[in-house]
């Protein structure tokens, strides 16, 4: 996964280089950006899956709001 991430910026990254002008740059950086906020979330979500952390918190937080209804 973290390969395909690394592959796809590179790409990004040479497309980039082939422009002589500064035409479309905020694009390509909103682009690299967008790309490095997903590989953050795919990271995220991968230890949050493997951990099971967040079933643990989520099932914490339920529990309390559902006593509290009760």
């Amino acid at each position: 996964m973290f390969g395909f991430v690394v592959s796809m910026y590179m790409a990004v990254l040479n497309r980039v280089e082939t422009f002589d002008d500064d035409s479309g740059q905020s694009t390509a950086e909103y682009a690299l950006l967008l790309l490095g906020a997903a590989a953050l979330a795919l990271l995220v979500l991968a230890w949050a899956t493997k951990t099971g952390k967040v079933t643990t918190m989520l099932n914490r937080v339920f529990d309390s709001v559902i006593g509290q209804v009760t």
